[in-house]
Parts: structure tokens; C-alpha cells; sequence
């Protein structure tokens, strides 16, 4: 029994990944199961943090918007005792940063935030970011464009718009 709920709960994660506007009647058809069944086994992963959100995706270079997105990496000093917890803990609280990530390589954290200039990431890493006692170093780097995000395709197919010549 227990496997037979894992799997579908495997089942209903792997559906709901790249579309959480789904119907709960069609994914039930879809899964084969009963539709009490998938919306009980979803408000169960809810209460569990599992499904931790829902989220839509937008493509504000199609807006009149103006976001800056910042891929920071962040070199700390751990706390004893606690490592990256803690200042992680720090950092993800302030309300421009929206994601944290422990990372390997060179750097320790990646944060990942949005502001409406290059400026603003600018003040906010350097007054508030690297003001932190545990922080030694931080790499700044903006977001250009975006071709993909969370398997969502948002550029637009290249076509190559030469004239063919033939002899």
C-alpha cells in the first residue's frame, strides 16, 4: 500500500512540475486514478512541504516591467556548529533576494534576486549583502536574457531570415 501511494504521489509531482494550473478532474484521468485520490495525496504533500508553492512563470521582457535579475555568489565563513544554515537563514529573509542555493566550487552561496535597476542590485549587494559579518566575498553577475527557465522555453526560435541563392 505504501508503495502504491509513493508511486502516485511520484506520478502527481512529475505532472504538476511544469504545469500547477492543471485540473485535478484531467490529471486524475490522466494518472488513472480517482480525483479524491490525487487532491488528498496533493493537500497531504502540501501539509508535508513537499509541493511548497505555486508559481507563475513571466517573461517580463514582454512587459512594460523593468527587472534586473542577479546571479550572486556569495564566499561565507561558516558557523561552527550550524555551517551555512544560519547565514543562509540571514540572507534569504531579505525581501529582495528570491532564491538561496549551497552551492560547491569557488563560492559557498548562490543567490539569485530581482531589482528594477542595475543600481539597486548594486546598493543592495554591496550595503546589505556584503555588510554581513559572515560574508567574505561576493561575484555579481546580471542576467542578459533568458532563453529557459524551469523547462520553459521564452526566447523565440531563431529563423534564419537570409535570402537562398541558387546559381
Amino acid at each position: 500500500m505504501q508503495n502504491e501511494i509513493n508511486e502516485l504521489r511520484q506520478r502527481i509531482l512529475k505532472a504538476i512540475e511544469h504545469d500547477g494550473r492543471v485540473d485535478l478532474g484531467d490529471l486524475a484521468i490522466r494518472l488513472g486514478v480517482d480525483e479524491t485520490d490525487v487532491a488528498n495525496e496533493m493537500s497531504d504533500m502540501e501539509k508535508e512541504g513537499i509541493i511548497c508553492g505555486y508559481h507563475t512563470l513571466i517573461d517580463w521582457d514582454k512587459t512594460d516591467e523593468q527587472k534586473v535579475t542577479a546571479l550572486i555568489e556569495v564566499r561565507v565563513t561558516p558557523q561552527r556548529g550550524q555551517g551555512f544554515d544560519v547565514i543562509a537563514e540571514r540572507i534569504y529573509k531579505f525581501a529582495e533576494v528570491d532564491s538561496v542555493y549551497l552551492i560547491s566550487g569557488g563560492f559557498d552561496l548562490m543567490v539569485i534576486m530581482e531589482g528594477q535597476t542595475l543600481k539597486e542590485v548594486s546598493r543592495f549587494v554591496s550595503e546589505k549583502l556584503s555588510a554581513l559579518e559572515s560574508v567574505l566575498s561576493c561575484a555579481t553577475h546580471f542576467i542578459m536574457r533568458k532563453y529557459k527557465v524551469n523547462g520553459t522555453i521564452l526566447a523565440k526560435k531563431y529563423e534564419d531570415e537570409r535570402m537562398l541563392i541558387t546559381p
